[in-house]
């Protein structure tokens, strides 16, 4: 309940509150033209406050960061739990917030600034403290998301015409998204509110995955992912090159003097070269000395003495020898001839024997060394093998991760709407289960109605493959008035219901704009009912509404709606009638 409205500000009108219906009225003021009117007056601004002292947020068009108001302070005092508590808060630091009072168990649960002052709370932390005392909200942060919140939660039980308040019974603001009108419905009549949340869960998921399609239409995307026929396929080449050398790596010995060995083994390769050079050098030599040995012979004799005859007739003067003679001599020439070529033919064969020899020893190390090498490698190779490896497995997993990626695209629209299928039955079992919650608000709607009109409306709560839906009815001619009943009857209902389950402010508030349209026995009809709901629940219900626009007649059972009529009045005076004294844009 609030007791009191005040201010700092001199020209403000202090308000004091009782508890069920209070009007707050706006009269025309005396000497004032048919052309003045009273909308000016502040009834709007009243709501406005509220909201203000209420943890709303200060953006730099609030009418508290005017000139006019901004420096001066607004204050309530209002029962929050089992306290009542008086707050205050200015548009000038309109992040701070000074309360009464720090001993109800919300406030311990919060960790105070102590940069802010005594008894000055973070508005943040303000919000916590009201949605923990009012609504039964956690005073922490929870980690979901899409949840209930006290700002939200209040602004149904102060609308906002300017913000869309009036528009439908469910909504706010016309800002306000699904998910948050289904929380916050849900949570406010006991139903399980996570499953609305977990609705707007698989809503951004949709979003997210609907982007995601036309992400991989559009073209880079698509090229990224692939066909996943094509990226299995290429994964599978893949692993098959990495198993293979992870073969190859785990039988590779590491030489520690691999460089060494690998040139020792080119030097032997070298010089057994080499030698077989020079042994087909030396067998050529061979070859020919044996030729010449074949065609070393003595000359014949018929050709001797031909020559000597010859010689005779040539050389008169010459000493003859004997013809035995020079036989002898020239088998002696060709003796020393050929013993000269068999020693230079076995000479030759020996070079080639001792190569030969030193061939097999030179060939038999580079066998050994060899075969050290072809069983391992150097450090610098089994690195390299190894880097080759890790490039290779990092092919792998983002191929793995493409065809993760591509597999998942191609089954989350079917996972998605089996999610949709699963939420749609956890809803419906919610509200099966809690039968009688369900039935409550119902009932309730209808005798509410049925007080308004001949023929009562309905209130319809309904599992769909959006989540939960909340349809209020009233069977009466469509007209602007006829959507206002319905609020009318929903914001009723809600705070009866609320107020059983201690999930309330105490308080509902209606702005003058509720009514507009709404035919003058209707709105009779509405006041009274609105103040015999609050005596019977224990609740305030706060009104703001036109002199002229007051009804006078509809009344039943002997009430009279003067005697709930605020003693401050607000006018239309031009610099002093309104509720905060003073004009502002």
């Amino acid at each position: 309940m609030i007791h009191r409205l005040g201010s700092d500000l001199a020209s403000f009108k202090t308000l004091t509150f009782h508890p069920g219906l209070n009007v707050l009225l706006a009269d025309k003021s005396e000497g004032a033209s048919d052309r003045q009117s009273r909308n000016g007056a502040g009834k709007t601004s009243f709501v406005e406050l509220l909201h203000f002292l209420f943890g709303g947020r200060v953006d730099p068009k609030s009418i508290f960061r005017s000139d006019a108001l901004h420096s001066w302070t607004f204050d309530a005092l209002v029962d929050v739990g089992p306290q009542t508590v008086s707050v205050a808060r200015s548009g000038e630091r309109p992040s701070a917030v000074r309360t009464s009072r720090h001993d109800l168990s919300s406030f311990n649960q919060i960790d105070l600034a102590p940069t802010l002052g005594h008894d000055v709370l973070r508005n943040e932390d303000w919000t916590h403290v009201l949605g923990n005392e009012w609504f039964s909200l956690p005073v922490g942060r929870e980690d979901r998301r899409f949840k209930p919140t006290f700002r939200s939660l209040f602004s149904l039980f102060a609308r906002r015409h300017f913000s869309g308040g009036f528009e439908s019974p469910t909504q706010h603001t016309t800002m306000q998204r699904i998910w948050d009108r289904q929380v916050s419905t849900s949570y406010l009549l006991g139903l399980d509110w996570t499953i609305s949340s977990r609705f707007q869960e698989l809503r951004e998921k949709e979003k997210s995955l609907k982007a995601l399609r036309a992400a991989v239409r559009s073209g880079d995307l698509g090229r990224y992912l692939g066909r996943v026929p094509d990226l299995r396929t290429q994964l599978t080449l893949s692993d098959s090159n990495v198993e293979r050398l992870r073969h190859e790596l785990s039988a590779f010995e590491v030489i520690p003097r691999y460089a060494e060995l690998e040139q020792e083994a080119n030097r032997l390769t070298e010089e057994i070269g080499r030698m077989a050079e020079q042994n087909v050098t030396d067998q050529v030599l061979i070859q020919e000395l044996r030729s010449a040995l074949d065609v070393e012979a003595p000359p014949a004799l018929d050709h001797l003495a031909a020559l000597y005859r010859e010689a005779g007739v040539i050389l008169p003067d010459l000493i003859h020898r004997r013809l035995t003679d020079v036989q002898r001599f020239h088998r002696a020439i060709v003796e020393n001839r050929r013993t000269h070529l068999d020693a230079e033919i076995q000479s030759a064969q020996q070079r080639v024997d001792e190569r030969n020899g030193r061939r097999q020893i030179l060939d038999q190390r580079r066998k050994q060394v060899m075969q050290t090498l072809d069983s391992g490698g150097a450090l610098e190779h089994y690195t390299a093998l190894r880097e080759e490896l890790g490039r290779l497995e990092g092919d792998s997993e983002a191929l793995r991760q493409r065809l993760s990626d591509a597999e998942r695209l191609d089954n989350s629209k079917a996972e998605l709407d089996m999610d949709r299928m699963r939420l749609v039955a956890a809803l419906r079992a919610d509200i099966r289960e809690r039968d009688e919650l369900v039935r409550e608000p119902i009932r309730r709607f209808e005798e509410l109605s049925r007080s308004l009109y001949e023929r009562a409306g309905s209130l319809t709560i309904a599992d769909t493959p959006n989540g939960p839906t909340f349809e209020v009815h009233i069977d009466a001619e469509r007209s602007r008035g006829i959507t206002c009943m319905q609020i009318f009857c929903f914001d009723l209902m809600l705070a009866e219901i609320c107020a059983q389950h201690q999930r309330f402010p105490g308080f509902i508030v209606h702005d003058s704009h509720l009514f507009d349209g709404v035919d003058e026995r209707q709105v009779a009809k509405a006041l009274q009912l609105g103040a015999e709901r609050a005596e019977r629940f224990g609740f305030q219900y706060i009104v703001t509404l036109n002199s002229d626009a007051m009804p006078t007649e509809g009344f039943s059972g002997g009430f009279d709606v003067r005697d709930h009529v605020l003693d401050t009045k607000l006018t239309d005076a031009t610099d002093t009638g309104g509720l905060f004294g003073v004009r502002f844009n």
